[in-house]
């Protein structure tokens, strides 16, 4: 008999009411099965065979509390939590343009003309590359201060809420002297 099967006729009761007096009963074996495939698994990292016990009832209870991590319930969204209507994501959207325009011609000219041929006109980095002359991680250099830069104007001017994932959901002017947004 090897030791798996030892430890299984000897802690079997023991660990399945232990189980038992923390999850439904329905549960309690399959957990139980959990807990001896780890043993199975971990037997030989046991170094100490007098503390074979206690590294049991923490394997348990590890599978006890991964249990109840993955039954954690989905709580629904309250009924006040609206999704956004297209529509209104295309007006902030069409808003939010009208006031690049503008900002781009702000820009430093290097930067300007990345910003244009790469976001506006729709030019692989790879190619602004090749008709500025410039090295392809310059390019992306120029376009990703270029960004920066309109990022830094539209929060001076415009007040911004993105959700979680950065997606646009509102853009107000913040005072009405922006001198980009007319």
């Amino acid at each position: 008999m090897n030791t798996t099967e030892k430890v299984w006729l000897e802690y079997h009761n023991r660990l399945l009411a232990f189980i038992r007096s923390r999850v439904a009963s329905d549960e309690a074996e399959d957990i139980l099965q959990d807990v001896f495939v780890k043993l199975h698994a971990q037997i030989d990292s046991l170094k100490d065979n007098t503390k074979l016990e206690s590294w049991l009832y923490q394997i348990t209870r590890n599978a006890v509390i991964d249990y109840y991590r993955s039954k954690k319930p989905t709580e629904k969204l309250p009924n006040w939590i609206e999704q956004t209507q297209s529509g209104e994501d295309e007006n902030t959207g069409r808003e939010l343009s009208s006031c690049f325009a503008p900002m781009i011609k702000h820009l430093p000219d290097k930067y300007r003309v990345a910003v244009n041929l790469s976001e506006i006109k729709g030019i692989a980095q790879k190619e602004v590359a090749k008709l500025e002359n410039i090295s392809l991680s310059g390019a992306k250099s120029r376009v990703q201060r270029g960004r920066a830069l309109l990022k830094n104007m539209l929060f001076d001017c415009c007040q911004i809420e993105v959700d979680h994932n950065n997606n646009l959901i509102s853009c107000e002017k913040k005072d009405g002297t922006c001198k980009f947004c007319k």
